[in-house]
């Protein structure tokens, strides 16, 4: 492989606005792939891929190269550098990349990857809390997993057609997918390719959402007809979601704190030709006041560390805090005791985390069972998903049941 000037300096650049200047790698991928028209498919790759496997070993890199954020620019072409050197990628002779002593590189690789904070790249706080909550062997199987990049899934929406046409469609446009087992509406992509292009994706015939996220809508037994309430809905993938499920028949609220993210999910909206969706912004008490006991149905997609995701988004492991996972769980009880009252005697919820951590999922489960509010639910069943034995994204879910007078 030969490297090009014009990639590896978008990439460079990249590495210094997320380390430097607190960009999120998603945004500096998509900045990126906009700095030359003329780029292929295949200089498109290079340039994210890349990107996002400094970020994702950053921590490793930056041990070999004896580095620390934030980087000068020598130092990030020093972390480059090991990237080469540990893919078998010949250095090119350029003045930016200077003498690399490739057998230590090899060797401090060697070395370093006998420890598992080294070795799958995180913070010692991170390292050191996870494995206490989960216990060594769980944790060392599971961030192990949470290091392998995510495949491609799509969510066929059976508003408009089903799984096995969208397949023939998306083939026709030179899109190969494959079916999941358990999972009746995902479609992965054994290669990646940009599914937003596409006419499919256009015409709404489908979305982009982990298979691990596409269960949490199904456990929460939506049927047409319903009133359901998505607490937390953001740009509303889930809601998406449960329209189809309901095939476009009574109604959801989709809520949040968020007006932006909820204009994001009425062009979505649209484009699925998802009709039952009303938005409603939480600025007070007020909205959810109004609508004590009126659900059918009750989702809480709420808020979370996010460490079940760190496939999708490595740079969490750099950006996250522990005390923001302390006042995320705090958050976490108060929309729980919040938002219940919302759902009828009878009534059915769902509270869910793309988290692995017990603290943020059946520890909060629990805590608000034996509070005032929740008294009146009893735990349904409740389902810990891994990425060391799905293959997809962390995530937790709980089906509660309000108690009938």
């Amino acid at each position: 492989m030969r490297l090009h000037r014009n990639l590896t300096f978008a990439v460079i650049d990249s590495i210094r606005d997320i380390f430097n200047e607190g960009v999120y790698a998603d945004k500096a991928v998509e900045k990126a792939l906009k700095r030359d028209k003329r780029w292929g498919a295949r200089d498109r790759k290079f340039v994210a891929e890349t990107i996002y496997d400094i970020v994702r070993w950053n921590r490793l890199y930056a041990e070999i190269a004896e580095v620390k954020a934030p980087y000068d620019r020598d130092n990030i072409w020093r972390l480059f550098s090991v990237w080469c050197i540990l893919r078998g990628i010949a250095l090119p002779d350029w003045n930016q990349v200077g003498d690399v002593p490739e057998r230590k590189i090899k060797g401090r690789f060697d070395e370093l990857s006998r420890t598992r904070k080294f070795r799958e790249s995180i913070p010692d706080w991170m390292d050191e809390m996870c494995a206490k909550e989960l216990g060594e062997e769980l944790w060392t199987k599971e961030i192990a997993a949470l290091n392998v990049q995510a495949n491609v899934i799509l969510r066929t929406n059976t508003l408009n057609i089903s799984k096995e046409i969208l397949q023939k469609k998306l083939h026709a446009e030179n899109i190969s997918t494959e079916t999941v087992p358990n999972h009746p509406d995902a479609l992965v992509l054994p290669e990646r390719a940009n599914v937003f292009k596409t006419e499919a994706f256009h015409n709404g015939f489908f979305e982009v959402q982990d298979a691990s996220s596409q269960l949490v809508a199904a456990y929460l037994d939506v049927k047409p007809g319903m009133k359901v309430i998505d607490t937390c809905a953001g740009a509303g993938g889930k809601t998406l979601h449960l329209s189809a499920l309901m095939e476009n028949k009574g109604q959801i609220i989709a809520m949040d704190i968020y007006e932006s993210k909820l204009r994001k999910l009425k062009v979505r909206a649209k484009r699925n030709k998802a009709h039952n969706i009303d938005m409603r912004v939480i600025d007070s008490t007020k909205p959810i006041k109004k609508l004590h006991g009126k659900a059918d149905r009750i989702l809480i997609d709420a808020p979370c560390s996010g460490l079940g995701v760190l496939r999708r988004n490595p740079d969490s492991k750099w950006k996250l805090q522990p005390e923001f996972i302390e006042n995320i769980k705090k958050v976490q009880q108060e929309i729980l005791q919040q938002y219940a009252p919302m759902l009828k005697p009878g009534g059915k919820m769902v509270y869910a985390t793309c988290s692995v951590l017990p603290s943020e999922n059946q520890e909060q489960v629990q805590k608000f069972l034996t509070s005032e509010a929740g008294k009146q639910f009893t735990l349904v069943s409740d389902k810990k998903v891994f990425a060391h034995i799905s293959g997809f994204d962390g995530f937790y879910m709980a089906l509660m049941e309000k108690k009938l007078p």
